[in-house]
């Protein structure tokens, strides 16, 4: 994994994931509430959002952690895995108002109140804007793994499968940089 897009719906656990992904693998984490809003709240002109999107996408490795569907077949073009974070309605509801007062990495302000139009895009998302998501998953390159989660058992479980693997990735390179130590002294020891 060198190309990681993260989507779903607010409150669906896309920056907690992202978080661990970055701490699993080293890649560096965009998140596209950064680009896109402004610390009073407001947002940048779409054309400097696609600019700064642009930018990020053309690294060789990266998380970027937002759904923005106007952009997402860039991502998907360019990525070689996505997260699809499926959860039920109130559960991201339930999350996004446990956030509210607590400052963010992911946001360029803290949230002093639910604001009734957010409110209702999380509410909504799972009946108008994820079918819209599997259809750009649709057309995503064949090179593009798809993995897609619909709890937090199963991002908890993922994220704890991937780490094991990472760790025995990490010992293997150990022991093979070892024994590849211990026969280039042992030639050196028999050599004249």
């Amino acid at each position: 994994m060198e190309r990681i897009a993260i989507v779903g719906s607010s409150g669906a656990g896309k920056s907690s994931l992202g978080r661990a992904l970055r701490d699993i693998t080293g890649l560096p984490l965009h998140y596209l509430d950064m680009v896109w809003h402004l610390p009073d709240g407001s947002h940048v002109a779409p054309e400097r959002f696609d600019a700064e999107h642009a930018a990020i996408v053309a690294q060789p490795r990266w998380i970027i952690d937002g759904t923005y569907l106007r952009t997402l077949p860039e991502r998907l073009e360019r990525a070689d895995t996505v997260f699809l974070l499926s959860l039920p309605t109130q559960e991201c509801l339930d999350a996004v108002r446990s956030r509210i007062g607590r400052p963010r990495e992911d946001l360029p302000w803290k949230e002093t109140e639910l604001d009734p139009e957010f409110e209702r895009y999380v509410m909504e998302f799972r009946e108008k804007k994820e079918p819209l998501v599997r259809e750009a998953l649709k057309r995503r390159p064949a090179t593009c793994q798809l993995v897609e989660l619909s709890s937090r058992a199963e991002i908890a479980a993922y994220l704890s499968r991937m780490e094991r693997e990472s760790h025995a990735a990490t010992a293997a390179v150990a022991t093979a940089a070892t024994s590849a130590t211990d026969q280039a002294g042992t030639r050196s020891k028999a050599s004249p």
